[in-house]
């Protein structure tokens, strides 16, 4: 099972990767909103923004999002770290819902371009 500091060391990973992205995928990117990733197995949401190109984490919380950010995912830690180590398609765990994506549909047509 993934650690807190696993999945966070994962979200700057992941950041990384958005902002070095050039072409449609770095204009999905250049998006200003909010984001949570409730981790399940770990029960902690991290919590932020995703503004210039990257994911800002701001705080790590215990449970569930207290607030509704613009972009919410939740997965479990693994997921996460295999997500970011390419051993997990987004889109397949997406749609056996391994990982939920929740967003107002402007940003989910942005975001696609991400995934």
């Amino acid at each position: 099972m993934a650690t807190i500091e696993e999945c966070r060391a994962a979200l700057d990973e992941l950041s990384d990767s958005i902002q070095r992205a050039e072409g449609d995928v770095r204009t999905a990117a250049a998006m200003d909103r909010s984001v949570s990733c409730h981790i399940t197995d770990l029960d902690v949401t991290f919590v932020g923004r995703l503004t210039g190109g990257r994911i800002e984490v701001h705080d790590t919380l215990e449970g569930p999002p207290r607030e509704r950010a613009q972009i919410r995912l939740a997965m479990r830690g693994d997921d996460l770290l295999a997500l970011v180590d390419g051993d997990l398609h987004f889109a397949r765990a997406w749609g056996s819902g391994r990982v939920i994506l929740e967003a107002g549909l402007r940003d989910l047509f942005h975001l696609r371009k991400l995934l």
